[in-house]
């Protein structure tokens, strides 16, 4: 059995997989990432999965032909550029330095892009070659896949799919501009607006404010949760259109914690998506949950292997 060392890089922690070309998951487990004080050292904890998968392929009698990974950054050519949260890796040729150290041949690519790729390739929308993925969490990542290759615009420059914007006077970006996607349709900016509905009309604030709790209030038709998500669902309908107009693809994946709950999610956006989308672009589009949740990066890294 050929296997894809597949690897998944987060801030704090890793998620890793060794993977066959059918996506078939042998072993997957997440390491901590090691420090020193206060700084990351990403470089030794990918070096020590690698010889972990390693000699888990060599123990199922399988051979390991190349290794993918996601991180959360721009990747040009094989170069981390702008990694703000791992500055270890930040201008670091990462697919040289690993490649050395395995003597493999070493994919490395954004992390949001992997997950839209996984799951194209291995989820919601396996059998699909044109999708759009969103993820919604503290942020609104994405990913798009045209013609089954992942499209990030010049030197991967592109694909900030949470920074187009829904409303050119808005609110402030984290990004610096105005009235962006991610400013009004993110995990946080729901939480946000639930919390100033809650002031506003002079409600105790519970201990804990995140996605979920928000999500439990509204199935419980809370007045301020079920306002609160009614305009959440707007402002990401309003994002999906734009996307629809453009792309035409033939799903649009939503990912991220949010999208577990399901079609009671999902359905309410899809509505709006479609009472408000051209015909002639919508028409041969799916809006779906994301299945393959926090598995969707490295699966998506395993594609870079195996092509």
């Amino acid at each position: 059995m050929k296997y894809a060392i597949a690897i998944d890089v987060g801030g704090t922690r890793i998620k890793y997989a060794l993977v066959s070309h059918s996506g078939t998951i042998e072993y997957e487990s997440t390491k901590a990432v090691d420090r020193t004080g206060n700084q990351p050292r990403v470089i030794d904890s990918l070096k020590q999965i690698v010889s972990e998968l390693q000699n888990q392929a060599t123990a199922a009698q399988g051979t390991v032909v190349g290794i993918g990974i996601g991180v959360p950054s721009i990747v040009d050519q094989g170069v981390v550029l702008f990694a703000n949260n791992l500055p270890e890796l930040d201008a670091i040729n990462l697919e040289s330095v690993m490649g050395n150290f395995a003597r493999l041949p070493v994919h490395v690519a954004n992390d949001a892009d992997l997950m839209g790729l996984g799951e194209v390739r291995y989820g919601s929308g396996e059998d699909i070659s044109d999708a759009v993925f969103l993820t919604v969490g503290t942020g609104i990542g994405g990913a798009l896949i045209l013609n089954r290759q992942l499209y990030g615009g010049y030197k991967h420059r592109g694909g900030e799919l949470g920074h187009i914007t829904i409303n050119h006077l808005g609110v402030a970006c984290s990004c610096g501009a105005r009235g962006c996607l991610e400013a009004y349709a993110s995990v946080t900016a729901l939480t946000n607006q639930y919390r100033d509905l809650l002031i506003a009309n002079r409600k105790p604030l519970p201990p804990v404010i995140d996605g979920h709790a928000v999500f439990s209030r509204y199935r419980a038709s809370e007045k301020e949760a079920v306002a609160a998500l009614q305009q959440h669902f707007g402002y990401m309908a309003a994002g999906i259109v734009s996307l629809i107009h453009i792309f035409a693809p033939q799903q649009v994946i939503i990912g991220g914690g949010i999208s577990e709950a399901g079609e009671v999610y999902i359905d309410p956006i899809r509505q709006r998506v479609y009472a408000s989308a051209m015909k002639e672009s919508s028409c041969f589009t799916r809006i779906v949950a994301a299945s393959r949740g926090n598995k969707a990066g490295f699966l998506g890294a395993a594609t870079l292997v195996f092509g």
